[in-house]
């Protein structure tokens, strides 16, 4: 493993002072790119998906809860499309790192946001691996409904054409994607009006780091995220489980 070259206290400040005025420059880039995303159009939803689970106020007697119910009341909601196929006896290891890192809630609520986990794996084997992973966050089964595979992270081209990351088949294979079947990450936030829904945003890939700050606090650290993508090379650590996994 290499580590940082080992300088005075002087050079240090000045290698510190000379990298803070590109951080503050990507700051700015930053705060740009949120005001456009903020700027984006939004376009209806229409269709009447069925979920099931979350708790009890969202959902009617039967168990059962509409895409409104999701918001909990609230004006915004955060839908965490978390990877777990129905064959799968378990959620997705690298789904479960980001979602560990959701925090208090009340402080989305304190902002009129609700966040909410769905997969399309059935309620009953949800549940159970949930309890396990000790999660208290509403979590619900699209099992049975187009709900992932319209918000493309489910793909089978025999329910809906293949698209992933806003690209579509064609560009996915230019781009290497060679397995394109199967379950996918990402996160989709909606916007209520009334009883009106809205879809404005959707991120796909590394988009959803965004939800986790592990990411974002590996990032100032000489070791970052110790994953085999970053530079310098070997840094990655090799107990590091998700070395490699960009």
């Amino acid at each position: 493993m290499t580590l940082p070259k080992i300088v005075s206290q002087d050079e240090w400040h000045a290698a510190a002072k000379a990298l803070l005025v590109r951080e503050k420059e990507l700051t700015k880039a930053r705060d740009a790119l949120n005001t456009e995303r903020r700027k984006l159009p939004m376009v209806e939803v229409t269709k009447d998906y069925v979920f099931e689970g979350g708790s009890g106020a969202a959902r009617d007697v039967h168990g059962k809860a509409s895409l409104l119910d999701l918001f909990e009341g609230r004006r915004q909601l955060i839908v965490d499309h978390y990877m777990f196929d129905p064959s799968w006896e378990d959620g997705c290891p690298s789904c479960a790192g980001r979602v560990d890192q959701y925090g208090n809630l009340a402080h989305l609520h304190d902002r009129d946001t609700t966040i909410a986990v769905v997969s399309r794996a059935p309620l009953a084997k949800i549940e159970p691996f949930k309890q396990r992973m000790g999660w208290t966050f509403p979590w619900y089964s699209s099992f049975g409904s187009d709900f992932n595979y319209d918000f493309h992270v489910t793909l089978d081209e025999s329910v809906a054409p293949i698209e992933y990351n806003y690209r579509d088949k064609a560009e996915l294979e230019q781009a290497g994607f060679s397995d394109m079947t199967g379950e996918l990450h990402g996160t989709s936030v909606f916007l209520r009006d009334g009883h009106r829904v809205f879809h404005t945003y959707s991120a796909y890939g590394r988009g959803t780091e965004q939800v986790g700050g592990t990411h974002y606090y590996l990032d100032m650290t000489a070791l970052g995220r110790q994953e085999d993508w970053e530079e310098p090379k070997d840094r990655a650590s090799a107990s590091n489980p998700w070395a490699g996994q960009s």
